[in-house]
């Protein structure tokens, strides 16, 4: 029974989608991009599959996937990509395992490092499903959001001046500050687990800390069930617009131009249709470009608004995607759009690229944390997983044949060294040093 409600989940999301877009003749205009029917065709005639379903979850790091869909990239390409909304990471994981032919997905939006994870059967109960991440699909956009409760206290990125009251919490409340994320061992449980160790609070001593779906983030915040949320937009900026809460830190601060999620794909979907997954890249790759411009924004807000993807107002989709947040309980206006979210440029070079590095960081946390002992415990395991899982190769075959400039391709797998907002620095030549400078570890 739980399987045949997850295929009518992704069924009737899927079908909805369909008929909102074949009904609506007012779409975005595709900006010339797509050839048109004839050169369509002659695209999908070179593929071995015309078709494939990846699952979403409705945060800003989906834009990319919708844009491509609703701006005609991936049909310019000869693919057709069926987008099916997720209702919780758990249900993608079951779904991915399932696959299309069971009524499930082929792959689609990952959090780090869910992918990895699933090849080994870590978190999909022992059953191996192996997968390739493709691409990164965009960086920041999260964001820790705490409760008006804390007001006073006016938690920031730097948490160390507050960790006293989060400490104090058992006495002054008789509980422990409780703390969530939307699913354990990925981005945004190891986004909220480095700032509280930051601050010199241990994670899973100091608080409770919880799973909690985003679509529960507003109503747990109002009545009190959870004092701060790590999730990615529209979240973090609703509970700001509904006098929720605040945002104390972007992952922007806490880590600049980061790894957010990912495109991944089941590896036998990928090692049985290499010339669409070629395909899928160069739609995907577009998008991205297309999502990125300042022009398009306002546009790609009205994509996602849709009750057929976010069924969120374009008021408080478009000032996010534009980076205009007011930060910390005394609600400062930033307008830095280098602090949201990012899906082609940045300071640190092109988004999509999918680098080992920092694929390796997330199971480096993976092993500080001891989420998986006995069977994650090494960096020599660690690096032989991205080795195993990240398709470096595809990305730069669909750059190099979509157009993308030869100096837009990065030619190695390190983006080099990575430096947080506490100076702690993470060298992918040197995971063993990163991890000893960490003074909050299991």
């Amino acid at each position: 029974m739980p399987r045949r409600r997850r295929f009518l989940s992704i069924f009737s999301a899927t079908l909805a989608s369909t008929l909102v877009l074949n009904a609506c003749g007012n779409a975005p205009d595709r900006g010339g991009l797509a050839d048109g029917a004839s050169s369509n065709s002659t695209a999908a005639a070179k593929l071995e599959t015309r078709s494939i379903t990846l699952g979403y979850v409705p945060i800003l790091e989906a834009a990319a996937l919708v844009a491509g869909v609703e701006q005609g990239f991936f049909a310019k390409h000869g693919l057709e990509v069926t987008l099916a909304k997720q209702a919780s990471w758990p249900d993608a994981s079951e779904n991915v395992v399932i696959g299309s032919a069971g009524g499930g997905i082929d792959g689609g939006q990952w959090q780090l490092p869910m992918p990895h994870l699933i090849t080994e059967g870590l978190i999909t109960n022992g059953k191996k499903v192996p997968m390739y991440v493709l691409a990164q699909l965009s960086s920041q956009g999260n964001g820790i959001a705490v409760s008006n409760s804390l007001k006073e206290a006016n938690l920031r990125v730097n948490l160390t001046p507050a960790a006293a009251i989060i400490l104090g919490f058992p006495k002054t409340d008789g509980r422990k500050f409780r703390a969530a994320h939307t699913f354990a061992n990925a981005n945004q449980d190891l986004w909220i687990r480095y700032w509280l160790g930051a601050g010199g609070i241990d994670p899973d001593k100091d608080i409770e800390l919880l799973t909690v779906p985003s679509t529960e983030t507003l109503q747990g915040m109002r009545n009190g069930s959870m004092e701060a949320f790590s999730t990615g937009d529209p979240w973090p900026f609703r509970i700001v617009a509904d006098n929720i809460g605040y945002i104390a830190a972007l992952t922007a601060e806490i880590w600049p131009v980061h790894p957010e999620e990912f495109l991944a794909v089941r590896a036998d979907w990928v090692d049985k249709h290499p010339q669409a997954t070629i395909a899928l890249l160069k739609g995907l790759i577009e998008a991205q470009q297309w999502a990125d411009k300042p022009e398009n924004k306002m546009a790609l807000a009205q994509m996602l608004s849709s009750r057929a993807y976010f069924n969120t107002p374009v008021s408080v989709l478009e000032p996010a995607l534009k980076a205009q947040y007011k930060l910390g309980a005394d609600l400062k206006t930033s307008n830095d759009p280098k602090l949201g979210p990012l899906y082609w440029n940045s300071d640190r070079g092109v988004i999509s690229y999918p680098y080992k590095s920092l694929n390796l960081w997330f199971l480096v946390e993976s092993i500080r944390w001891k989420f998986h002992p006995g069977q994650l415990d090494t960096i020599a395991q660690a690096k032989a997983l991205v080795d195993k899982v990240v398709r470096e190769d595809l990305w730069r075959q669909a750059a190099i044949e979509v157009g993308v400039p030869a100096a837009d391709i990065p030619s190695g797998s390190s983006r080099g060294k990575e430096t947080f907002f506490d100076g702690i620095v993470f060298d992918p030549e040197n995971p063993q040093a990163y991890l000893d400078s960490l003074k909050i570890k299991r």
